[in-house]
């Protein structure tokens, strides 16, 4: 069964916890119409049927109960006559994956009642429901109290996710000017998280001002006392909006000096390839030169090491030393040559 926790309040107290959906719509009815009494139903991934059962016993509008049961909704708040429909993406971050999880809650508000749809097991709103029992005072509020509690929490959750996209940017410029290769692709998938969350945090501000809105047609010290603490998790939401925005602008200017400095690397590295080639062009002409100049002197004593018998030079008193000076003489110019092309 996806019912989590049920009850009735009556005077900021826990006074009737139903076991089912019917037994609640029973107990509700009994329950003096004093303006004083409400429930609150917690129902985790709903079929539905179930959804259903809830939209006609509060004739809820069919166009909410259709966004509840579809899910997947941006943060929004909806007035149907007396009845609210409110789209809540709480979060949560996942530092060994550096993934930020986002769930979604929806809630319904009427004079009497509190319905609240969970589509994922994050947040746990046990934690928002013992808070407000631990304060009769504030559940004496009503349905509003509940919403505040609620919004109050999911702001509150998104300090943790704040603290851990600073931690991974921390390491992620760490890592960018060390010329980790793997930091661009952490950049990447960084910023997209960021983005996902920015999608779930963005739109609360324009449900804070309609709610607010919602409020000021309510004249009752109650209300004013609500508009004074949704003011305060107004300014925490500011907050978290500022930081996330920081953070996007941050990793844009992140990947950019990322990308100089791999394009700099890269500069270095076939400048330092250019010059490796440049000497090893050097040494080939210096081998190529010194092959040269042995060659020269190696080709005449090839031709007079062959020994045939008709060979004018063989007979000439002078040929020896000839040889002799037309080998240096041409090791001596093509040395000179060279020398004087930088070759050697």
């Amino acid at each position: 069964m996806p019912l989590v926790n049920n009850a009735i309040y009556i005077d900021g107290k826990r006074a009737v916890k139903p076991e089912s959906l019917d037994q609640t719509y029973e107990e509700l009815r009994r329950c003096p119409d004093s303006g004083h009494s409400f429930c609150w139903i917690g129902l985790l991934n709903p079929s539905e049927e179930e959804i259903r059962s809830v939209a006609a016993e509060f004739d809820l509008h069919h166009l909410a109960v259709e966004d509840a049961i579809d899910a997947h909704q941006r943060p929004k708040l909806e007035r149907y006559d007396d009845t609210l429909f409110v789209v809540l993406r709480p979060a949560r971050y996942v530092d060994p994956v550096e993934v930020v999880e986002v769930g979604e809650v929806h809630l319904f508000l009427g004079r009497d009642f509190v319905v609240a749809l969970r589509h994922a097991q994050e947040p746990d709103l046990t934690q928002v429901r013992s808070r407000l029992e631990e304060n009769p005072e504030l559940l004496k509020l009503g349905p509003f109290a509940v919403l505040y509690t609620v919004l109050d929490q999911v702001v509150d959750d998104y300090g943790p996710v704040l603290d851990g996209l600073q931690k991974d940017v921390d390491e992620i410029e760490v890592q960018v000017f060390d010329g980790d290769p793997g930091a661009s692709r952490r950049i990447y998938q960084l910023s997209r998280e960021v983005i996902e969350f920015q999608r779930a945090v963005d739109p609360l501000t324009e449900l804070l001002d309609n709610l607010r809105d919602v409020l000021k047609g309510r004249a009752g010290e109650a209300d004013l006392e609500l508009r004074r603490m949704l003011r305060d998790v107004a300014d925490h939401h500011a907050r978290v909006v500022e930081r996330t925005d920081g953070f996007r602008q941050l990793l844009t200017n992140i990947l950019t000096v990322n990308a100089a400095l791999v394009a700099q690397r890269q500069n270095e590295e076939m400048t330092r390839l250019t010059e490796a080639s440049y000497q090893q062009n050097e040494q080939v002409k210096r081998i190529s030169a010194v092959a040269a100049i042995l060659f020269a002197p190696t080709l005449i004593a090839g031709i007079y090491g062959m020994n045939f018998t008709h060979m004018p030079e063989i007979d000439w008193a002078l040929g020896y030393p000839f040889a002799v000076m037309l080998m240096l003489m041409l090791s001596l110019g093509l040395y000179l040559t060279f020398k004087f092309r930088n070759w050697l």
